[in-house]
């Protein structure tokens, strides 16, 4: 009986350990995602959104970039899928920078 029992306490273990380890790359992939919002937000203001949509792809590879221009105020939105699939989504807002 105990070869059951260890056999189910091991399993166990490394079930938490998977979604321990899904859950500190879910974080390393928000962090990501801000900085490849915040990059982007910046580059942005300064009237090169191309190179921003280009730091976002490799900040954060595979994520989705969308661009909102409201007067002289951008906002970035960075959105991807994390691991088990988990929506992860970063926003920053710059003020244009006049030329």
């Amino acid at each position: 009986m105990a070869t059951v029992e260890a056999a189910i306490a091991v399993c166990a273990l490394l079930t938490v350990m998977g979604v321990a380890a899904a859950g500190l790359t879910a974080v390393v992939e928000q962090m990501r995602c801000t900085d490849a919002a915040r990059e982007a937000a910046r580059l942005a203001a300064r009237g090169e959104r191309q190179r921003g949509e280009e730091a976002v792809g490799q900040i954060a590879p595979g994520a989705n970039t969308a661009f909102q221009t409201n007067g002289d105020a951008i906002t970035v939105v960075v959105t991807k899928r994390g691991p088990l699939g988990v929506p992860l989504s970063a926003s920053a807002f710059a003020a244009v920078e006049p030329r």
